[in-house]
């Protein structure tokens, strides 16, 4: 028997109840025609705001759906509302609203969020314009909501961060995780000197705490405090005395993030130490780069399945923060990335250049050897990755931009990318960078989702994400034409709790910035 084409006249009948939907939506062409964006004001917050018609890719992971209305009121989302296709436009009454975004044809999202941040207003002493241009990049690219973890002054964050939710300033909303050495944590010498440490960060009014460098003890004695005050945990692991297996242990029932990736390979080492040559220097960060681009092949298969089935079982996430070591396997185009001709500003241009001073400026005497190592480095360390999703594990995004040639904001969006090579569905990336990081910011209930009762951040995207993650990359305008702004890329409207502001406009104000700091010299 010959199987018949699915397009057979036998098989017509079938399809007809689908030819029909499709001319019915055809005839529902007025539904670009009732929306139009009105009554938006960038950098003000409408009592009742409505996009209408929008695609909406959830921060959970499931399928785009729409056209739907989201409704606004104040900071909070009040409704999500299915949008009929075939009526829309043919007199049914449509949620009203002071402000309404036409996003016919577009899609939105919710607002990413930055789980790796770092708040700089200079670059190796040189002024980056203060924080408005690490604060409008975040924005333009999306993001509306950053952990910072370790800045130029805890206090000074915190203030940030109060005057971001007052809306004083043009800012994402910020969590603080101080480092756990800044400031009186230098002093820490006993694990009873760890805990009134604790203490001292949690009345300084921290979100969370960022460890780096310490010792078992210590750690111990630190994250049991946490646990008692409520203050999840960041871990960049390094080259230390502790690995992955002391999140397991330590690092529960509080959510604990290992950031980046150290500690995890480390942990899987039959022998518990990498095979550094006699002459490894770890301060010396050429060394320490250029060997860590050969751990990943010294993890043993099995005790790696062991330690990752261990992180998912005690609930310990992960930040890989894919992008920031991208220049190791390709320093070429890490020197060349487009956006850097117009956002760049050469206070951190200046700090990339290779130099022993500057962190992350390593790539002195860098090879095709380094290159290569570091290529298969990232095979084995984004399988990985794949792994500890399937067994059950929650990947977030972070970009540490600010170091080695990431740009603050579009740094996150290539993590997005680079989530996308490792493996994962578009729709995962997204989830990674929203549902994932609130729940690893322990703010799920509230964050990175488009769900009545959570607070307004969202992104309004003329594009597709799930087709091209490349259209959250900050654009804004080329050229004006016959008198309005002609707009590039990246995100149209960026809402960040329920105030909308302008993509294109923020970065626009980005490169005016960059623009004046290069004609006056820096």
């Amino acid at each position: 028997m010959v199987p018949r084409s699915p397009l057979s006249p036998a098989a017509a009948p079938a399809f007809a109840p689908v030819f029909a939907l499709a001319l019915a939506l055809a005839a529902a062409a007025p539904l670009a025609a009732h929306a139009q964006t009105t009554g938006v004001t960038h950098g003000t917050r409408p009592a009742r705001l409505v996009i209408r018609n929008a695609t909406m890719v959830d921060g959970n992971g499931t399928p785009a759906r729409g056209p739907v209305d989201i409704v606004v009121e104040g900071n909070r989302i009040a409704q999500v509302i299915p949008v009929d296709p075939v009526n829309a436009g043919r007199g049914r009454a449509r949620a009203t609203a002071d402000a309404v975004i036409d996003a016919t044809g577009k899609f939105v999202l919710p607002g990413l969020i930055n789980a790796h941040a770092h708040m700089q207003s200079n670059r190796a002493g040189e002024s980056l314009d203060g924080f408005e241009y690490f604060m409008k990049l975040q924005l333009a690219n999306g993001i509306t909501t950053l952990r910072e973890v370790g800045a130029e002054r805890n206090a000074g964050s915190i203030a940030l961060r109060e005057q971001s939710a007052r809306g004083e300033i043009v800012a994402p909303r910020i969590l603080v995780y101080p480092q756990f050495w800044s400031e009186e944590g230098r002093q820490v010498k006993t694990p009873a000197d760890a805990r009134a440490h604790m203490r001292r960060l949690k009345a300084l009014g921290a979100d969370g705490v960022k460890f780096a460098g310490i010792d078992r003890d210590l750690m111990a004695a630190a994250y049991d405090e946490a646990r008692t005050l409520g203050l999840p945990t960041a871990h960049h692991i390094g080259v230390e005395e502790t690995s992955a297996w002391d999140e397991v242990a330590f690092g529960t029932p509080m959510k604990a993030s290992i950031e980046h990736w150290y500690g995890v390979p480390d942990g899987a080492i039959e022998d518990k130490r990498q095979h550094f040559p006699s002459d490894y220097n770890y301060a010396d960060e050429t060394d320490r780069f250029r060997w860590a681009g050969r751990l990943w092949r010294e993890a043993h298969p099995r005790l790696l399945d062991s330690l990752l089935n261990s992180m998912v079982a005690k609930q310990v996430t992960w930040v890989p923060t894919l992008d920031i070591y991208e220049a190791s396997r390709d320093l070429q185009r890490a020197q060349t990335q487009p956006w850097f001709a117009e956002y760049l500003h050469p206070s951190l241009a200046n700090y990339f250049k290779p130099d022993p001073a500057n962190h992350g400026s390593y790539f002195i005497g860098w090879s095709s050897t380094d290159e290569t190592y570091w290529k298969e480095n990232y095979r084995i360390w984004m399988a990985a990755l794949r792994d500890f999703e399937r067994k059950g594990g929650v990947i977030g995004c972070g970009d540490d931009a600010g170091f080695i040639y990431q740009v603050y904001g579009f740094g996150l969006v290539r993590e997005m990318e680079l989530h996308q090579e490792a493996g994962f569905h578009p729709l995962k990336v997204i989830e990674h960078c929203t549902g994932n990081n609130a729940k690893i910011l322990q703010r799920e209930g509230e964050l990175g989702r488009i769900r009545a009762g959570y607070l307004a951040d969202l992104i309004v995207v003329d594009g597709n994400p799930l087709e091209d993650l490349k259209v959250l990359y900050a654009g804004g305008t080329a050229a004006l034409r016959d008198g309005k702004e002609v707009r590039t890329q990246g995100p149209e409207w960026v809402i960040k709790d329920g105030i909308p502001y302008s993509g294109p406009r923020l970065a626009r104000e980005v490169r005016e910035i960059v623009a004046k700091a290069k004609a006056r010299g820096k």
